[in-house]
């Protein structure tokens, strides 16, 4: 059941990153399938991160086919809450926001994290149950 559950999670990882990669690909700025949503932004820049999120599609089309490739899944997910979390953090960040909180960018983040976290159970159990 675990394994299934799993499966399943992961699927639900390529469908987010695949709306990602068209919200980033057509500047369609909404949150959660764009985390900084209301700040500056150059449209090549978006364009280059939708490519970039193919790479995430295929590694989590990958690790849903191929359990092998699960931890690798797992840790381009927690170096990209590392790296959001660092972001969130950043002068460079502040510098844009004219004041406003960065609440919004951690609860994504946070979103984010609790996938990854959940994907980690699941996996484990998944391993367990073998």
């Amino acid at each position: 059941m675990n394994s299934k559950i799993l499966n399943l999670s992961l699927w639900a990882g390529v469908a987010y990153f695949c709306c990602m990669a068209v919200a980033h690909f057509f500047g369609l700025k909404y949150p959660l399938v764009f985390v900084y949503y209301d700040v500056p932004f150059h449209a090549y820049q978006d364009k280059i991160i939708s490519f970039a999120v193919v790479a995430y599609i295929c590694l989590f089309y990958t690790a849903a086919t191929i359990r092998a490739a699960v931890p690798a899944a797992l840790v381009a997910l927690a170096v990209t809450v590392l790296g959001l979390s660092a972001v969130n953090l950043s002068d460079a960040l502040q510098s844009v926001l004219d004041g406003r909180p960065t609440s919004m960018y951690w609860a994504q983040t946070g979103l984010i994290a609790g996938y990854f976290a959940w994907l980690v159970v699941l996996h484990l159990r998944a391993k367990a149950d073998v």
